[in-house]
């Protein structure tokens, strides 16, 4: 069969321990045999990013802005182990909180279902995808440890030289406070992204913030959101039969719970960093959720949603056999490819894209998993591989169906 061709190269950004072994397991097993593969690469392998200052991160989300789709595999974020670990020159920055700065983009999380694992929620029967603002909150607040009694102020001084101050609290003891920010311009770019997604993959955008609380700061969210909606995205909507639902975020987590699945759930930073492992571990494991970075311009970037996975790693090294989950992985792959051949009208690319998924969710179905979903598995025959074998069992099936 001869090899499906492609005319815009992918962004290629490698990655860290064990999710770059599987990296390359997965080009040479599921991409290269059937795909004539254009790519521009980055190593974002954490030595590499040590030696170029982690120059390497900005060109590689700078690629993204010329090119329009990326996969990226997992990456370390290092801590003070990781320096010793590594003889790290800085403890750089998260790769990931790098690219999303850059494309200003919205983050989608959402469940790879199969018929063996059940949701925990045995009313949910489609995926919930979960929207995160990726910027501001808590994530970058200022904090300090008040020693004693005193009084704390909250304190702006514009440009122009106004001023605004406003009593936070009197402390009549020691205490703790926390100053956070966000901008109207994030906000905004952080509706249109889940606004353009929606419209994407034709489901309801949900949003919940408790703005009945805070009056400024997440009625703002509110505000903004309701303003691109009715100002550049109404018409849009009702002509693809879609809703966008906002409510208190207590409501919409209720409202989550009962539902039957199927829909867009945008979250503020922290909301969505908690929510989405919520809704991964309910629908089974955090290896099975796709991940994909939308900025506003249209850009993807397509990733894993988990780690670098240290511990087996470290056992690879050792000789040992592993079961690693690469399904997330995989689907980052699949998720490009289909979105550059979207983009770049490529039928066949999009149709690779959408069998190799097919022949993913197949073998699981057929009862050949990894140790992590073995485990959850009920009403099949499971039959638990290495992810050297589960790759193989995955490529027999993509042979067959292509």
């Amino acid at each position: 069969m001869a090899k499906i061709q492609m005319t815009t190269p992918l962004v290629e950004m490698d990655g860290d321990e064990m999710t770059r072994v599987l990296w390359k397991m997965i080009k040479d097993e599921l991409i290269l045999p059937f795909v004539d593969l254009k790519s521009e690469y980055y190593d974002l392998g954490l030595p590499h990013r040590d030696e170029t200052n982690d120059q390497v991160t900005i060109d590689a989300a700078n690629a993204n802005k010329k090119y329009g789709v990326s996969v990226k595999c997992a990456t370390i974020t290092p801590n003070a182990q990781r320096m010793d670990e590594y003889n790290l020159h800085e403890m750089w920055k998260s790769p990931n909180g790098t690219i999303r700065a850059i494309l200003d983009g919205t983050v989608f999380r959402a469940p790879i279902m199969i018929d063996p694992i059940k949701p925990v929620v045995k009313n949910w029967e489609k995926p919930i995808t979960i929207a995160r603002h990726a910027y501001g909150d808590v994530y970058k607040s200022t904090e300090i440890r008040v020693p004693g009694p005193g009084v704390a102020t909250l304190n702006f001084k514009g440009d122009d030289g106004q001023e605004i101050s406003q009593e936070i609290f009197n402390f009549e003891g020691p205490g703790v406070l926390q100053g956070q920010y966000n901008k109207d311009d994030s906000i905004r770019s952080f509706a249109r992204s889940c606004f353009n997604y929606a419209l994407d993959q034709k489901q309801d955008l949900w949003f919940g913030a408790k703005d009945t609380i805070s009056k400024k700061y997440d009625h703002r969210f509110k505000d903004i959101f309701q303003e691109v909606y009715d100002s550049e995205y109404k018409e849009k909507f009702e002509a693809a039969h879609l809703t966008f639902f906002y409510s208190l975020i207590d409501d919409i987590v209720a409202r989550v719970i009962r539902s039957k699945g199927g829909f867009i759930w945008a979250c503020k930073n922290y909301d969505g960093d908690v929510m989405s492992d919520m809704v991964s571990t309910a629908f089974g494991s955090l290896a099975m959720m796709t991940s994909v970075l939308v900025s506003p311009e249209g850009n993807y970037e397509y990733e894993a949603a988990h780690g670098t996975v240290t511990r087996h790693y470290y056992r690879y090294l050792k000789g040992e056999a592993t079961s690693t989950n690469p399904m997330a992985t995989i689907f980052a792959w699949s998720g490009a490819l289909r979105k550059r051949g979207e983009k770049d009208n490529l039928p066949d690319l999009m149709r690779f894209g959408d069998k190799l998924e097919e022949a993913c969710l197949n073998t699981l179905n057929s009862g050949i998993m990894t140790k992590d979903l073995s485990t959850l598995a009920t009403g099949v025959e499971v039959k638990q591989v290495n992810s050297e074998e589960f790759l193989k069992a995955i490529r027999q099936e993509l042979e067959k169906i292509l």
